[in-house]
């Protein structure tokens, strides 16, 4: 299959491209396109066998359920039994945007959507481009990230390309996304709503609204035998080809630890990569230093994060040292997919 590239401006869309990559969808095939979060793998969320060629595309586990993308509050209707007044309120405020939100699907939307599931996870883009295409695909599109699983997600068409050319039909390339980390997941079927995967909107960002919000502390294994009731539970993600360690501890010990092991495995002959900050990159001597951000504002960090660990992978490292992050606020979504790039692995000083 040869895939196309299409590149596309969201201060003038291209309907004619749009219109093209809407009859894909509607045709059962896969596109790529920006969100304001990352890349997602567009295909028609109604259509069973669209979503099998999805998960056959990306190499996802068929248990791990696909993020169905509305354009229009009017079209949720149709895909879920009922909407809570709460969910109301919040699409009231937050939507379109970066929040997903999981209700009891209905009997339109397939299992193979739902990774077999009878709940289904609905989000509204704000990305023009997204939002487009969802209209001109019919209205309910499935879109996972646009890579392979487990690998960092793309922010950049050319992240997609990397891993997906050749596997789809087209690729709508609108640039760098925004935000640079999957939206929150909100379960609204429980009482009181639980964040499964935090995002750009917060739990504090939520409570503000509705008062109490849960969060799921629990971490869930390859091995578990619980089904995911959303993106990103159960499974390795992020990860990039090369070990991956985070560093928490006091700053100043932090750096000197990193350093002091960067060293050691140069010495042995390894290649060795560092995750820092704007305020920390000067103090590595060693290394194939990478700046992330800044701590100032944590919103940078979410958005070179997987950038960086896939430049990581066409360096050649074979160990990454990531600095930690203070885990409030957006800064809770850049550790969550830290820690689950780094299988968890963490060492504390």
């Amino acid at each position: 299959m040869k895939t196309r590239i299409e590149k596309i401006d969201r201060n003038k869309l291209n309907k004619k491209i749009l219109c093209e990559a809407g009859d894909i969808l509607k045709k059962g095939g896969l596109v790529a396109f920006p969100t304001e979060t990352v890349y997602g793998l567009g295909a028609n969320a109604l259509d069973e066998e669209a979503a099998r060629k999805t998960y056959a595309a990306k190499g996802r586990p068929s248990d791990n359920p696909l993020i169905v993308h509305i354009a229009r509050m009017e079209d949720l209707p149709a895909i879920v039994k009922e909407i809570p007044e709460q969910a109301k309120v919040i699409a009231e405020k937050f939507w379109p945007g970066p929040l997903t939100m999981i209700f009891e699907k209905s009997e339109i939307v397939p299992y193979p959507t739902t990774g077999g599931l009878d709940t289904v996870a609905v989000r509204m883009p704000v990305d023009e481009v997204a939002c487009a295409l969802i209209l001109a695909g019919g209205g309910y599109v499935s879109a996972p990230s646009a890579n392979t699983s487990g690998r960092p997600s793309p922010t950049t068409a050319e992240h997609v390309a990397e891993d997906m050319n050749g596997k789809i039909e087209m690729i709508l390339d609108g640039g760098a996304v925004e935000i640079g980390v999957e939206s929150t997941i909100l379960d609204m079927t429980v009482t009181p709503p639980m964040i499964l995967r935090p995002g750009a909107v917060t739990e504090e960002m939520l409570e503000e609204l509705i008062g109490e919000v849960s969060v799921d502390r629990t971490i869930l294994d390859a091995g578990s035998k619980t089904p995911p009731k959303a993106p990103g539970m159960k499974y390795r993600h992020y990860a990039p080809k090369a070990e991956l360690s985070i560093v928490e501890g006091e700053i100043g010990q932090v750096v000197s630890f990193i350093n002091e092991i960067v060293k050691e495995k140069i010495e042995e002959g390894f290649k060795v990569g560092i995750i820092g900050t704007e305020e920390t990159v000067g103090r590595y001597p060693y290394g194939d230093v990478k700046c992330v951000g800044t701590r100032e504002d944590e919103m940078t960090i979410a958005g070179h994060l997987y950038g960086i660990l896939r430049e990581f992978d066409t360096d050649g490292v074979d160990y990454i040292y990531s600095e930690s992050f203070a885990a409030e606020g957006i800064g809770s979504a850049v550790m969550n997919r830290l820690l689950k790039a780094a299988g968890h692995h963490v060492i504390t000083l």
